[in-house]
Order: C-alpha cells, then structure tokens, then sequence
C-alpha cells in the first residue's frame, strides 16, 4: 500500500457568515478522507502549558470526503493568447530575444520560447540544450532536427539570442552574441569571454505545427498520463522584448536588433513589448504584443517583472523613472502560486458560527503528521459584535509558509544556537517543492522568492506545528497562545485578517475599542499601516503582542488579493537581497525593503522597535520606574515584586526570540512610559544589521545594553492609546500555569481598561513630578 498523505488549502482565508468557502485537497494512497469542522483555540502541546486545544462543531460537511491525487504546475511561464493559431507558422520565421539566463548550466533542456510539444515531438523552438549550449529545433511528429551553438551560454549575462528557419530548404541559422555592459551581468568587459556563436545547418524535414500546442515563453507543453498536459522544460533567468518574425532575416538586420532596433514592421508577427504598461503603481500580469495581431501573453505563477533588462545602466534604479531599462521578466522553474487543483468540497458558513479561527480537519489512515491536515480558516463577524478585534496577521503568515531553513540555510544552527528537529512532514515540505516556498527561501538558481500565496498547502499555518529550527511554535499555532488566552479570559472578540484590513483599511477595525495583533505582525502594506495609525490616532487602543513587527513593506497582487509580494532589500535581517535595481514592487510600484528605510520605523506607532533575536533562551522582564509612576501603575497592578513573565512555553521566559526596543532617535512618542524591561540575554542573542554602520566585537545579549525588550505604554489623541509587550515569546507565555502568571495579569489588566471607552487609567494625573508612588 502507498502512503498515505493528505494536504490541502481554501478559496479564501477569510469568510463571513453566509458566504461560501472552497476546498482543494490531494491525497495520496487513499480516496477517502475524514473531516471535521474544528474551532481552533490552543496550538502548543508543550508540556507547560493546556496542551492543543479544539472544538468540533456539527456541520454537514462533516463525514467522509471523496478524495484524489492531484498535480500541480511548477514554474512560471507566460502563455501566448493565439486562438486563431497565427504563431502556427508555415513558411520561415525568425525567433528573437535578449535573455539573461540562470541555470544554463544544470544539465536540463530549457525551452526560452516556442510552440513545441515535448510529448509528441511537433513543432519549433528555441532554447538551451542539457550542455548549456544555445539551440533551435523542429519536429514532424517522429524526429527532432536541431542546430546547436557552438559556445555555452554562461549564467547571469545578457546575450541576443535568434534563430532564422526556412521549412523549404531546411536552412536554419543560429544567432548569439553578447550585451553585457558595465552594469547588467555578473562580468564585466574586462572579461576576455567571446559571447558570440554564428552556426548554419541545413535540417533533414520541415516541422509540423500540431493542433492545441500553445506558443509559451519560458516552457514547452508536455503530457502525462495521469496528470494530462502541462508545461515543462522549464527556462530560468530573465526574457526581455522576445519576438517572433515572418521570414529568415538576414545577419545584418539581426545585428541591428542585437544593437536595439526594432525587426522591420511588415515582418513582425508578434513582438512582446516587456516594457510596456509600467504606471506608478506598478505592473500587472498581462505582457503586451504590439505586433499587428495583439497576442499578449499571460503570466503563471507569477514571472517576476519590474527587473532590470539588458540595458540597464545601473544608474536609474526604479522601473518608474526609466521602464525602457525594466523589460526583464524572471522566471523560475521551482516556483508555485496557485496549485490549481480541483475543488474537493464547498461549504457555506452557518449564520451562528461566531468569529474565531476555525479548520477542516482531515485524516487518513493513522490520521497524524501527514496524515492529518488542517485547512485554517479565519470566521469573521457578521457584523462588528464585541469591543475586542485579534488582528491575525495572516502576511506574516504568508512570508514564512513552507519555509526550509533548516535545510537550506547554513547559518541556521549557528543563529539558533541548536540543532534543527526535523519531522516526517518538514521532509515531505521540502521534498515536494509543488507546496511552494517561503519568502525566506530561494529558488534553485539563488534568487530570492519575493512571491508567496495562500492557494497551495501551507504546511506551518496548523495547530501543533514546531519551527524544526528553533523547536518551538512560529508564527499560526504562537498566535493560538493569544486566542487560548481571550478564550480563557472570557472576553468577547472577533477576528479579521491582514488582507481584510488591506481591503478594507480602518473600515475594518473602527468598530472596535481595542485592536490586539499576533507575536509576530512583520509583514505589512502601507494600507495596512496607514489603517493602525489612522486608528490609534482617532481614539483605537492598540495592543502589539509581539517584536520585529511592522517591518517589511509588502504589496498584495491587486490581480490575485491571495498573492503577496516582498524583496529584502541592503538593510534588515535577511535571507536573501534583492539584486541591484531591482528595489520596487512589480504589484504596487513602491519601494520595498525596511519601513524603517521609508521613514517610517515601527518606533512611529507602537513605541518600540526590532532590536535582536536570538532562539535558545527567554528571560523575564523586571518593572523599571516608570512601573510606579501613577498614570500607569494600574498596568502591573496584581503583580508582586519585579518580576514580569518568569515562565512561558518559548523557552521559558516571556521576554525572548525576537525584542523590540524603546528608541527616541527612531520616533517613539516621547511621553512613552517603560514599564518593564529584559536583560541579562545570552550571546545568542544578536544586534539587527540595520543598527550597525561599522561591526565591532561585543553586539552580543551580555555586553550590549541595547539588546532588551521593552514593555511600553503611551496615550494617543481622543483617549487613543498603545501598548507593547517587546517581545514575540510574550504570547506563548500566556498559557503557562493555567494562564495565571504575571504575563497573564499585565495583559489583562490592559485588555480591561482599553474595552472602556473613555477616559483611561492614570489620564487624572497632570503633573509629572508629583506622581511617583
């Protein structure tokens, strides 16, 4: 019997009574599958804490799922809308493109163009052959002729690449020469590298056009017997102005296209114009033909553009200024936005399901690890019902799904501190890259994935799930720490994601006297931003519950709101850089990187901001001055002794993994109290890149006095105000012995006062050097 394994995803990741919910699933080794609607309350079965708690709720769709194998598409193509099958060229034709590819060395055939099919052998193209080595082929059906470059095609250089085909005399004609500038690929021009190959051959048989073959940048139509056709012999690297011409153009009209100009208009039958279309807010999917017949191309799974392209001049680095230098278009055999599977089930959200975060629970045979999947989805109110909003922050979610560090990342063990503890379902993750990776990860050419999606299976995004790098919960199943905790407490709440306030924008939290976030909110549009600001400053009461929040700009794909896009940048703890000119969202047409680079440092709105990391030890808080000070003595009133957080399911403490620091030169109000602060951190315990000019022995936790979380309170305008605990740990210390600890009491003691409305604790004390207690 195979194994069995079940995965899958939803439509949607936010729903409202009422409305209707999709499921994809694939399963392996089983055609059955039980599920069950759950109510998602603790995800850490770490034996300090309440252990993994849910609630099965009756539904309908509840019972046994009918469930299949199911396929997906790897790798980004574009594929060329040609109903009338102009691109089905009889007579000679001319294939042309300025392409900058990444893996030419890989020892796989890679098709840059053409309408092939790999299956049956029909049809042309132009591409790389398994010896790196340029090449244009054709086939009746039975045979494949081809004529191959005489020179390999190095990674990371720009070439013109052409082929000349005439069916009548066989005659084919290959053309490669290189457009490496001071600035566009890796080498230079004191590089004494020949780029240039000139080969003819004369080919044995004319090809045969076959019926449905698309004509594909960036891949080749193939066929499986259980997964029917798909796109294979995938391209990796840049295509810029690729074109498609009547005719065999002679070597002197393809020196002046190799020189910039455009093929002579009469002879154009398509020529994808990768520059066209660029605005201020970026670029969409669609890559526009100007050839007479308007056969513009579609992008799958997200080719990546606003990259530079053979012109660059490494002056103007943003596509806004100069998007004639920006015809690039990235494509990666190993990437996947959208699954693209078949929906398995549907069900409509009952009008009394009350907002909160909820799953499909599925099992298979022995029904764990990958036998077992959650499908998470977040329950919205049918309208704003409580006076406490959780802002799930389902970006953050996003950047880290599938990440694979512990396998990939050489720093991980050094930067944890211990070895990664890896599970039968990480093996699976990385083994079957179709789930797709994380922003943390990069493809197999060593480009960083600046693209992540929710229509795939995102392994981490479940209860119960250990970061195999750190041996702790990351991310989803932390945040159920906060969710177990407001259920405990008994507090009304209702749920609303990252991308609803995205949409949305202070439409969405306004509602509601307190906004509490998750332990790790870093992801972050300018909407969304904008949005908590607009908030606090109108009277919101904010609650950060974690650290290293706010800091990287996003963009959400305004063609697909479940794709969301990043580049990290020169600044910022990171695991990959974005290369140069290549700085600015294709979604959103922003600059992207730190909000600390734009100007806005998370300082601005919470008060604190990412100062270090570190994974192996949590510390407690102890209670600084501003503790006694009268305007907010009420915080830790419960609290004996100094002592803040000595317990917690992360390591032990309620101050550790990632802290966030009060800093007046960054923008922290300046009335801002701290009311409680780490030390004492292990060398683990890292300086953020972004504090250093110059690197100097001692950013470590037990030498550095700026490693610390602070815990911080400051009012806002109209009775607004925000709390910060500084430090990601602070929610999975929550749950610990019973939820009745110090951490506990703090937080709650702050949750009640901001549910009030009006004036707030301490607001009667005006003069300040009266106040101290």
């Amino acid at each position: 019997m195979a194994q069995q394994k079940i995965f899958g995803y939803a439509d949607r990741l936010s729903v409202r009574p009422g409305e209707e919910i999709a499921f994809h699933v694939n399963a392996d080794g089983t055609n059955e599958a039980t599920a069950q609607l759950v109510r998602l309350i603790h995800g850490d079965t770490h034996p300090a804490g309440p252990g993994h708690i849910e609630q099965e709720i009756d539904h309908p769709i509840n019972g046994k799922w009918v469930v299949k194998k199911q396929f997906t598409q790897l790798g980004s193509y574009l594929e060329v809308n040609d109903p009338k099958n102009v691109l089905a060229e009889e007579g000679p034709i001319t294939l042309m493109a300025y392409v900058w590819p990444t893996l030419s060395q890989n020892g796989r055939r890679q098709t840059i163009m053409g309408r092939w099919d790999t299956l049956r052998n029909k049809g042309y193209a132009l591409g790389i052959n398994p010896s790196g080595n340029l090449e244009f082929w054709v086939g009746d059906g039975q045979e494949v002729d081809y004529v191959s470059g005489e020179l390999p095609i190095l990674p990371h250089v720009w070439y013109f690449v052409a082929a000349s085909y005439d069916p009548k005399t066989g005659r084919a004609e290959l053309y490669q020469e290189g457009t490496v500038n001071r600035y566009n690929s890796l080498y230079g021009r004191v590089v004494p590298d020949d780029y240039a190959t000139h080969v003819v051959q004369h080919f044995r048989f004319r090809h045969v056009n076959g019926e449905g073959i698309p004509f594909l940048i960036a891949g080749a139509l193939d066929a499986h017997e259980m997964r029917g056709t798909f796109v294979n012999d995938m391209y990796a690297g840049k295509v810029d102005r690729p074109a498609i011409c009547k005719g065999t153009m002679t070597r002197e009209q393809l020196d002046e296209c190799w020189k910039g100009a455009m093929p002579p208009a009469e002879a154009i039958l398509a020529y994808w114009d990768t520059t066209a279309g660029y605005t201020a807010n970026g670029i969409g999917h669609l890559v526009k033909d100007i050839g007479p017949h308007g056969l513009h191309a579609k992008g799958v799974n997200h080719p990546v553009r606003a990259m530079t392209g053979h012109n660059w001049n490494g002056k103007d680095d943003c596509f806004r200024i100069s998007p004639e230098q920006y015809g690039g278009i990235e494509f990666h055999p190993d990437t996947v936005t959208d699954c693209r599977w078949e929906v398995t089930n549907k069900m409509v959200i009952p009008d009394n399901l009350k907002s909160g975060i909820y799953a499909i629970r599925l099992r298979v045979g022995p029904g764990v690890s990958i036998a077992e999947e959650y499908i998470v989805f977040v329950v919205r109110a049918a309208k704003p019902g409580g006076q406490l909003c959780f802002l799930v922050p389902t970006a953050s979610y996003l950047a880290y799904a599938n990440e694979s560090l512990s396998f990939d990342a050489h720093i991980v063990q050094p930067m944890t501190g211990q070895p990664p503890v890896v599970t039968d379902l990480d093996v699976e993750t990385y083994e079957h890259r179709e789930y797709g990776l994380s922003t943390y990860d990069s493809y197999e050419d060593g480009a960083g994935v600046c693209y992540t999606s929710f229509r795939r299976p995102i392994v981490n995004m479940r209860p119960k799930y250990r970061m195999s790098s750190m041996g702790i919960t990351w991310q989803f199943p932390a945040d159920l720490s906060i969710v177990a905790w407001i259920d405990k407490m008994g507090y009304e709440c209702d749920f609303v994601t990252d991308e609803d306030l995205h949409r949305e924008g202070l439409d969405a939290i306004s509602p509601y006297a307190c906004l509490m976030t998750g332990t790790h909110p870093e992801y972050v549009s300018e909407r969304m931003l904008d949005a908590q600001e607009d908030y606090v400053a109108q009277g919101g009461r904010l609650i950060y519950m974690g650290g290293n929040g706010y800091y990287w700009v996003i963009g959400f794909d305004p063609e697909d709101t479940a794709c969301m896009e990043v580049r990290k940048l020169d600044s910022g703890m990171r695991a990959w850089a974005a290369k140069p000119g290549e700085h600015y969202l294709q979604t959103t047409g922003e600059k992207s990187g730190l909000w600390r680079n734009r100007g806005r440092a998370p300082q601005k709105l919470t008060g604190v901001g990412f100062i270090a990391e570190g994974f192996e030890t949590s510390t407690p808080y102890r209670k600084m001055p501003d503790a006694w000070h009268r305007t907010v003595s009420w915080i830790t009133e419960g609290v004996e002794g100094e002592i803040i957080g000595d317990v917690g399911l992360a390591y032990g403490g309620a101050a550790g993994i990632e802290l966030d620091r009060y800093d007046l030169s960054l923008g922290t109000p300046p009335h801002t109290r701290i009311i409680a602060s780490s030390g004492g951190h292990s060398d683990n315990y890292v300086l953020v890149t972004e504090e250093l000019l110059y690197a100097y022995a001692g950013l470590v936790g037990s030498l550095d006095y700026r490693i610390r979380g602070d815990m911080t309170y400051f009012p806002a305008p109209n009775n607004g105000a925000v709390f910060c605990t500084g430090s990601i740990a602070y929610g999975q210390a929550l749950p610990a012995n019973n939820f009745n600890s110090s951490a506990s009491r703090v937080l709650q003691n702050v949750v009640d006062a901001f549910l009030i409305r009006g004036k707030l604790p301490g607001g009667q004390w005006t003069v300040d050097e009266k106040q101290w207690r």
